[in-house]
């Protein structure tokens, strides 16, 4: 298996996520080529790892208003890893080695869907991470609580270009 690589595609410009981002990519890559003991403490790191990443995401979307789905997708993610994690225990390498041979793609599409929209409506309400205060709260005019997964009043990226 390849290593996962941290590239421009994986970068949203909202740094915290960003951050994140390079972290699951070193988690990841440290499942690769290790063996035995090593891979299910690996995967006991990576596994680590993607609680506080997604509990962090998860944070700011409950802070937002953020719809639900995007914390569901964290709930299976860890919840099929937690399983996977069991069964490599229990002798089940091949099934721990199909996971991390789909994590990749997995995360690719994440990132391209569900995290850059949050990332997109975080910096289209002018959120900050750190302190949780929102600079340019949503209009009150009905236009609020998009669809699962789609930003609720959110700018898209068109409009949030200058013209």
């Amino acid at each position: 298996m390849a290593a996962m690589e941290m590239t421009e595609k994986l970068t949203l410009g909202l740094g915290p996520m960003d951050q994140t981002h390079v972290e699951f990519v070193d988690a990841y890559n440290r499942l690769l080529g290790v063996t035995g003991a090593e891979l299910l403490a690996a995967m006991d790191d990576f596994i680590a790892h993607s609680v506080e990443h997604f509990d962090q995401e998860n944070r700011w979307m409950a802070q937002i208003g953020f719809p639900g789905c995007h914390k569901a997708e964290h709930d299976r993610v860890l919840a099929v890893c937690r399983d996977v994690r069991k069964r490599m225990e229990r002798g089940d390498v091949a099934l721990g080695r199909q996971l991390i041979q789909e994590l990749p793609l997995w995360f690719d599409n994440h990132v391209a869907t569900m995290d850059a929209a949050l990332a997109s409506y975080i910096q289209s309400i002018d959120y900050d991470t750190e302190t949780g205060e929102i600079r340019n709260p949503p209009k009150e005019d009905g236009e609020e609580g998009g669809s699962c997964c789609t930003p609720p009043a959110a700018a898209t990226p068109a409009e949030s270009q200058p013209a």
